[in-house]
């Protein structure tokens, strides 16, 4: 059956958009309510709110998962929401939405250097120029210059978010056995991955620092958004895009989300954009779209992947893919 072009491109339009406004949504919530457990809450409700789905629907029952497949589901959870979404809101508190979602735009860089550290999985040499290009726009971006310096423990955390997200998607693509039902494996893993994050929060003193009674609307709308819209609608329009759309476009929204946060932070959030700042995040697209471009083609040439098995997470994240074998992207925002 032939693809509504409108329906095509409003579901591309979704993943551009809103992906791309998640690191707006992270800035505002975290004005009032401490990163971790903002995120530990998100994800809480979003995930039971689809778990209770699968639940009405009878899925769960006619597919009930292992307890291995709970546990595996469980481990990808914590490593992809607890440390790669956590780090990001935590950099968010002092690096811009804008440079944030920059420094998240290089995940297949980190995975095709994971890939081959613990897979020895290929890297051809335009993979090899595009992972250098990238260190270098890094490095202009986040270098000390002209009287601008970036916090070096949120800079910190925007690198380390990457490592804990590509180990969750490696850990997925070559070793862990999941729930069938794709909502289901997202349901555990983002219970699990709240569990992990209310964790991090006690061991960082959120708990200490948490009142509710300081919490602002905006916070709390910008928290609504990131379940209901970042959350729920982006994931399935993803998921319908995997079985409907070529991965070579779904793949642009990696490119797109850090240019849509960029112009949101400075519309929203007054945040400045230098000249550097333009150059470095250009030069860093570029590197992305190298890696991204080569590495689907020879996910192409090699495999073929069922769509219904290979659905993402929503995470507010990191976009990038499973493995050097699997050209799919997952889900960021």
């Amino acid at each position: 059956m032939r693809t509504s072009g409108v329906k095509l491109w409003a579901a591309m339009a979704t993943l551009y958009v809103v992906w791309g406004s998640t690191y707006l949504g992270i800035a505002v919530a975290i004005e009032t309510i401490p990163p971790f457990l903002m995120l530990a809450f998100r994800f809480a409700i979003a995930g039971s709110i689809l778990l209770v789905w699968e639940i009405v629907r009878g899925d769960l029952l006619r597919s009930r998962p292992t307890r291995r497949q709970v546990r595996d589901a469980a481990v990808v959870g914590a490593l992809l929401l607890g440390i790669g979404n956590g780090f990001v809101a935590y950099g968010q508190q002092t690096v811009a939405s804008g440079v944030a979602a920059v420094l998240i735009a290089l995940m297949p860089a980190w995975l095709a250097v994971f890939g081959w550290v613990y897979f020895r999985e290929r890297l051809p040499r335009i993979v090899l120029a595009g992972i250098a290009l990238g260190l270098a726009g890094v490095t202009l971006l986040v270098w000390p210059a002209g009287g601008v310096a970036f916090d070096i423990l949120g800079i910190g955390a925007l690198l380390l978010s990457p490592i804990g997200w590509g180990h969750g998607s490696l850990f997925s693509a070559h070793s862990a056995d999941l729930p069938r039902r794709p909502l289901t494996s997202t349901a555990v893993q983002m219970l699990a991955g709240s569990v992990a994050l209310f964790v991090e929060g006690a061991l960082t003193g959120e708990l200490g620092r948490f009142d509710a009674a300081a919490i602002s609307a905006d916070s709390v709308w910008a928290m609504v958004y990131l379940i209901f819209i970042g959350s729920l609608l982006a994931f399935n329009a993803y998921a319908w895009l995997l079985r409907n759309a070529p991965l070579s476009l779904i793949g642009t929204y990696a490119y797109v989300n850090p240019v849509v946060a960029f112009a949101l932070g400075a519309v929203f959030l007054s945040e400045p954009i230098t000249l550097r700042t333009v150059l470095a995040s250009a030069v860093i697209v570029v590197s992305v779209a190298m890696i991204v471009t080569a590495r689907g083609r020879a996910g192409r040439a090699t495999v073929s992947v069922d769509p219904e098995e290979a659905v993402g997470i929503e995470t507010g994240a990191a976009p990038g893919f499973s493995s050097a074998s699997d050209p799919r992207p997952r889900s960021s925002g």
